[in-house]
């Protein structure tokens, strides 16, 4: 299997450990209605670019990694879970999915110059889609960093559940 496979298999594994992050984080949004809408756009887009991925896989006589799926998901699960218990659940939680949206880019990045190097054209305008989607979603969650801060002091300051 050609090195770029087994990155496109990494990348599937990647945006399935996303779509459980996300969801788990989407469940406790309530009280912070622009950024659960922006989290349920980036999950309708994360659900395009993963079936993107397994549809170029597919194509490859490669399939996605069942085991590296079902890996990346256990361990999103258990951010989630483990987000539960803090306080600062919504902060924590942007944080992480900020960080991971980089992970993301960074990936993207490395199966572009690798796409370009094969001169595998129909790969590099997914690996490029799923780039600007990313990259747009990390901008997104840092310049809405502040907005979500105060929402969640001012919750708390009031009294209210400031975890949801």
């Amino acid at each position: 299997m050609n090195i770029i496979w087994h990155g496109v298999r990494d990348a599937h594994a990647m945006e399935e450990q996303a779509l459980t992050m996300l969801r788990g984080m989407l469940s406790r949004l309530e009280n912070y209605p622009v950024l659960c809408a922006r989290m349920e756009q980036h999950v309708t887009e994360t659900e395009r670019q993963a079936e993107a991925l397994k549809k170029l896989l597919e194509g490859r006589d490669s399939g996605a990694s069942l085991v590296k799926d079902t890996l990346g998901k256990a361990t999103a699960l258990g951010q989630a879970l483990s987000g539960m218990f803090a306080d600062d659940e919504v902060i924590k939680g942007v944080m992480a999915s900020y960080t991971f949206e980089q992970m993301e880019v960074a990936a993207y990045k490395v199966l572009i110059s690798t796409a370009a190097v094969l001169e595998d054209t129909t790969a590099m305008a997914i690996f490029e889609q799923n780039l600007t989607e990313e990259q747009d979603m990390a901008d997104w969650l840092f310049d809405h960093l502040d907005q979500t801060t105060r929402i969640f002091l001012a919750r708390d300051e009031a009294g209210l559940p400031a975890r949801r």
